[in-house]
Parts: C-alpha cells; structure tokens; sequence
C-alpha cells in the first residue's frame, strides 16, 4: 500500500511539471485578473462558515449518543367521590 501511494504522488509530481506549458507574458492592457480572483471567495466562504457551524450545531444538539431518548413514565390517577 505504501509503495503504490508513493507511485501515485511521484507521477503527479512528474506530470504537474510536464504538463506546465509556459503561457508567456500577460496581455498588455488587460487586466490580470487577480482582484477579482481575491474578492470572489469571501461571502461566500462566511456563508458556507456559517452554515457549517449551523448543521455542526444543530447535530450535536439532536444527537442522543446512540440512546434512545428517555419516556417519561406514566402516572395512574385514581379520583374519589363523596
């Protein structure tokens, strides 16, 4: 298992350097694009934070460590009439 792991990460680091093409120098005039590559994640990413924190929240919250949940026991009223 070890070997065929240390295969796997060898070839992707062979072929992620083969496969580098070399695009040469940006465009002049055209914006390169990295403010907005920036910008795009960060809603986004406090949304998905916050839904994670939500789901982990609300599953430690519902869980019952594989108990069922308690019955409360049922009570026998007896009435006496005068």
């Amino acid at each position: 298992m070890r070997t065929l792991l240390a295969m796997a990460l060898s070839s992707t680091l062979l072929a992620s350097a083969a496969l580098a093409a070399d695009t040469g120098s940006l465009a002049a005039g055209k914006p390169a694009g990295v403010k907005q590559a920036q910008d795009i994640g960060n809603t986004t990413w406090v949304l998905l934070g916050i839904g994670a924190i939500t789901a982990i929240a609300i599953g430690v919250a519902s869980s019952s460590n594989g108990h069922p949940a308690p019955v409360a026991p049922q009570l026998a009223v007896t009435t006496t009439t005068v």
